[in-house]
């Protein structure tokens, strides 16, 4: 399958892109999570979509990937204080926040052109598109949030394995083989308990990963975005596109509850509760991913 790159510019930064299909068809972009390359939304996934009669649009967010890293301006602080404050509800200081992050999704649609999309979001990625949901109303064809939350005050924390797995990586300088085994290890916390993926496999995609950006800074720059912009309730109140919320009930790093309170929150938003499913989105469940992903695009 043909695959178009470029950079769209979005402020003083260039955000990298794949898009795919046929430009005429209705088009879905695909926003990946915390510290995550587009390389997530796997080349199969995207295939099937596409199968689906969809031009499909992933990127790399600011601070990884192929898109531009931003230079720290401020100390974020320790960690643990941070994170009780944002469990409280209280903002914290970061150089950009999600707002912006869902700026950039906005710049790569001016950037093809693309008027209107399907919006898919994963984690991270979820939020930023609840967001986009809301500050480009229009543009929104509807809305698809994939094992992620709404950042509200007081909701069930992540297990701790789970969140210092993904949060406390190797020092930058570790070598290729250290990398991997974390990368091992930390799928293996937050992964699919009825659906794992082989060993070899995750190993070969961490080194995919690596050689094409290897940059564990992103991780911490997003979470600080994350913090930044608190609780994202007062969006899902406004969001009006066709939604479904999909989530795994076996997700460590973020829990179901997550899932159950954007869907509430968003007016006649869909939830989807997946069996077995973790933090990711593992190849057994893509049909069923896409199929309620297709259901909620033919509403918009």
């Amino acid at each position: 399958m043909e695959i178009r790159t470029g950079t769209a510019r979005s402020g003083d930064l260039d955000i990298y892109y794949e898009d795919m299909g046929d430009p005429g068809d209705p088009a879905v972009l695909l926003i990946m999570g915390l510290g995550s390359q587009l390389l997530l939304w796997r080349d199969g996934f995207c295939e099937k979509l596409v199968a689906e009669g969809l031009r499909v649009i992933r990127y790399d967010n600011r601070d990884v990937g192929l898109s531009s890293k931003t230079e720290r301006r401020h100390r974020a602080g320790p960690m643990i204080p941070r994170m009780l404050k944002f469990w409280l509800g209280m903002r914290g200081e970061a150089d950009y926040t999600l707002e912006d992050m869902a700026d950039d999704a906005a710049a790569v649609l001016d950037h093809l052109r693309i008027d209107r999309a399907h919006i898919v979001g994963a984690s991270m990625g979820g939020m930023i598109a609840q967001i986009f949901a809301v500050r480009f109303r229009d543009r929104a064809r509807s809305l698809g949030v994939i094992f992620s939350s709404n950042n509200q005050p007081f909701l069930p924390p992540p297990a701790p394995r789970a969140l210092f797995a993904v949060l406390n990586g190797p020092p930058p300088n570790s070598p290729l083989d250290v990398i991997v085994d974390n990368a091992v290890r930390v799928w293996s916390i937050i992964g699919s308990p009825r659906y794992p993926a082989p060993e070899q496999q995750i190993r070969r995609e961490a080194i995919e990963g690596y050689e094409r950006c290897y940059y564990p800074w992103g991780v911490a720059r997003h979470f600080s975005a994350i913090i930044a912009s608190g609780s994202l309730a007062r969006y899902d109140r406004q969001i009006t596109a066709p939604t479904v919320v999909l989530h795994g009930r076996a997700d460590k790093l973020q829990r179901p509850f997550g899932g159950r309170v954007v869907a509430r929150a968003i007016r006649g938003a869909r939830l989807v509760l997946i069996d077995g499913m973790g933090h990711g989105l593992p190849e057994q469940l893509w049909d069923r991913v896409i199929s309620e992903l297709t259901g909620t695009f033919a509403q918009g």
